[in-house]
């Protein structure tokens, strides 16, 4: 599926679609179209993660995550980032074998020290490839995690993915984020509700402790 739908995207929406991204980034702003960053993915292992710039270009942007309202973020790169075309690149990460359409959100090296110090065992997330999408951000955990409880809820969310992964919950979580990113068009920073009994099933969420 990762194999054949990232091909879908390359050859069909690739051609149009990267050089109307392409102008808009070069009249908002100076600096490259793409932005690449290492990021942590499979088994820990690391790799170049690729993105379409939605930034200024700053000294901060590998140690620093976005915030809401953050003044690093070009026009054009709010747009980009709301309605999750930013992450149109990583396509070719999927095809490079780097990462899947579907999995946990892979993070820079930082932030994944960063969290692995405050959630016990949250390295378990890299027990599947890291996603252009997953089930963490339909369920409303979309963007920097600005709080221990959304950090933990991410965590969360992931650990049940692994755990009850299948083919039928990845063509559902790929569903709604298509109608995430439509909604986004005429929402701004709107959440989504969560809707937990959807993929509990009567299993409750594993439990995770902060580290003293």
């Amino acid at each position: 599926m990762d194999i054949l739908t990232s091909l879908v995207v390359i050859l069909l929406i690739f051609p149009w679609l990267f050089p109307i991204i392409v102008l808009l980034i070069r009249l908002d702003s100076r600096g490259p179209v793409f932005f690449r960053q290492k990021r942590v993915g499979f088994l820990g292992k690391t790799f170049w993660c690729y993105k379409f710039r939605t930034m200024y270009v700053n000294d901060y942007a590998d140690t620093r995550r976005a915030s809401k309202n953050d003044p690093r973020v070009t026009r054009v790169g709010w747009f980009l980032r709301n309605t999750c075309l930013d992450e149109i690149p990583q396509f070719i990460n999927v095809l490079l074998g780097q990462m899947s359409i579907v999995g946990p959100r892979p993070h820079m090296l930082k932030d994944t020290q960063e969290f692995a110090n405050l959630v016990s065992n949250y390295n378990f997330r890299n027990m599947a490839r890291p996603g252009i999408t997953g089930l963490s951000q339909v369920r409303g955990y979309r963007g920097p995690a600005t709080s221990f409880e959304s950090i933990v809820r991410r965590y969360q969310w992931d650990s049940w993915y692994i755990r009850n992964v299948n083919f039928g919950l990845d063509l559902r979580i790929m569903l709604e984020t298509g109608l995430l990113m439509i909604r986004s068009l005429f929402y701004r920073d709107k959440a989504v509700p969560l809707d937990n009994k959807v993929y509990q099933r009567g299993e409750s969420l594993v439990t995770v402790k902060k580290i003293a």
